[in-house]
């Protein structure tokens, strides 16, 4: 994953194997803060564009009309979803976010200040 701040609007890129997935970059301080306010720990919910997300989720938070950017956070389309796949174990690595590291059905929750 990088940034790419010249991109209209600002963007974080993520490859995987040969598919770029881009999302808002602003995702990483906006689900932080959203992690914070929730104060327990929240399923990730990842899943393909076309799937639906379980209620609740990262994922579902992502792509909710009263989110921040309203609606999905991911800018390319047919590549806009698993954010909850993706930006979690970021959040994790920057250290604002803590994982259960399961096989299925993994939580997250934030840490640290926004």
């Amino acid at each position: 994953m990088y940034e790419d701040a010249e991109a209209d609007p600002p963007a974080l890129v993520c490859q995987v194997g040969s598919t770029t997935l881009k999302y808002h970059l602003r995702a990483i301080g906006d689900l932080h803060a959203r992690l914070l306010e929730q104060g327990d720990r929240v399923p990730l919910g990842a899943a393909d564009e076309k799937k639906a997300a379980p209620e609740g989720s990262v994922e579902a938070w992502a792509r909710d009309a009263s989110d921040p950017v309203g609606g999905w956070y991911g800018l390319r389309n047919g590549y806009r979803g698993r954010f909850g796949m993706y930006l979690p174990p970021l959040l994790e690595v920057l250290g604002l976010a803590e994982l259960t590291h399961e096989q299925r059905n993994n939580r997250v929750c934030a840490v640290g200040r926004p």
